[in-house]
């Protein structure tokens, strides 16, 4: 489900709750509402207000995380593809086509998108991105070094191009990540219950309406974005492709 549906959703789920609690309010006794079952009930609904606090505080901080280590990931993948192709220049001209697959694969991939499915699929004349970088490593096996100057520097950019391989398995292992559903909809429901006792305990006019359907608005925007920065290279608020665009700047140089 994207985020931006989830956003809206759990909007509309705190306006009926809210809704809900208005319609209660007209229809409960007197005595349930007085000051002493009020008291209760904002001394019951403080407690669930804090777990939810807490609750959206590590989503907040788990959701942060994920884009900050995208983001890094991101920048240094993007140097290790300029540093090989820095040591593959420094070779000889024997790995021109190496250096030429390599920067096709930085193309491909602004081309493609961030989504696995995309970056991994053969089509057409295109192989996924796996492939092309397997190819890359491949073509550096073949060299045959004539100097110790070049043994040295195909050692040096075999280990380079395993962490560009390594960088695009960790793309494929959390493609799939976000945050955890239950947890997700355990606090949906922690803050459909707070915005129902807001209306139970709200004067029916049309100000205090029109401020709740605005503070679940508001909620339903923090969620969405919690939501969206989990996934930060298919999300709406994703990763950067800057790095990436200044590293094909930079291949193929003499």
């Amino acid at each position: 489900m994207g985020s931006l549906i989830l956003g809206g959703i759990v909007s509309v789920c705190l306006c009926i709750a809210t809704g809900l609690g208005m319609w209660m309010r007209a229809r409960l006794p007197d005595h349930h509402l007085n000051v002493d079952s009020k008291e209760v009930i904002r001394l019951a609904t403080a407690v669930v207000g804090t777990l939810s606090a807490l609750a959206l505080g590590l989503l907040i901080a788990s959701a942060k995380s994920a884009y900050d280590n995208a983001d890094l990931e991101l920048k240094s993948s993007a140097a290790h593809v300029v540093l090989l192709d820095r040591l593959m220049a420094h070779y000889g001209p024997e790995t021109s086509d190496a250096r030429d697959l390599l920067k096709s694969i930085i193309e491909k991939r602004l081309e493609r998108g961030w989504t696995v499915d995309d970056s991994d699929e053969t089509t057409g004349q295109f192989r996924g991105e796996f492939q092309d970088i397997e190819a890359v490593q491949n073509s550096l096996r073949t060299l045959k070094p004539q100097t110790d100057a070049q043994r040295l520097i195909q050692t040096r950019a075999l280990d380079v191009s395993g962490v560009v391989a390594e960088g695009h398995w960790l793309l494929v292992e959390r493609n799939n990540e976000g945050l955890p559903w239950a947890f997700l909809t355990v606090l949906i429901f922690w803050l459909a219950l707070l915005f129902a006792t807001f209306g139970l305990q709200a004067p029916t006019n049309g100000t205090v309406a029109i401020i709740l359907v605005v503070c679940s608005i508001s909620v339903g925007g923090a969620v969405f974005l919690i939501v969206d920065m989990a996934k930060p290279y298919t999300g709406v608020i994703h990763v950067s492709d800057t790095p990436l665009r200044a590293a094909l700047a930079r291949l193929g140089q003499p």
